[in-house]
């Protein structure tokens, strides 16, 4: 079930390092989960953290629920990691990437192309992964 007709009163965010966090999240009633490579994910554990993740996408009972996964922000060096690895493994089963930390259009623009090339050399709908971009100050409000 796409993001866009779903109804998400209630979100619930999971660190992608915890695999018994996000095996019991599959269980909870929520209308989206955002599974998270960022903050809650420390630096040393994002690698793992992006295969949980994509195991527990590509394997886990995820009915009635928007699946999103927070990538890192931009200024990071895991940001395009994460949007290849999360998407390769497992685009099939993602409705969304969650983009944190968004202060110019241009990180909106780069998510959206690297998505495109993605799911053409999938075979994945172009468009299916959805964009969630957190804005979190001014600057990136007047973008």
């Amino acid at each position: 079930m796409g993001t866009a007709g779903h109804a998400r009163r209630s979100c619930l965010a999971v660190p992608g390092s915890s695999t018994k966090m996000l095996d019991k999240a599959q269980g909870l009633p929520a209308d989206q989960v955002f599974l998270d490579l960022e903050d809650a994910v420390a630096p040393l554990a994002k690698p793992d953290a992006r295969k949980n993740i994509v195991a527990a996408l590509s394997t886990g009972d995820w009915t009635g629920k928007a699946r999103v996964v927070r990538v890192n922000d931009l200024t990071t060096p895991w940001t395009y990691q994460d949007v290849i690895e999360v998407v390769e493994g497992a685009g099939a089963d993602l409705d969304a990437i969650m983009l944190p930390k968004v202060q110019d259009a241009a990180h909106v623009q780069w998510l959206d192309l690297t998505l495109t090339q993605l799911e053409k050399s999938l075979g994945l709908p172009v468009g299916g992964i959805g964009i969630e971009a957190q804005i979190e100050n001014a600057r990136g409000a007047s973008t």
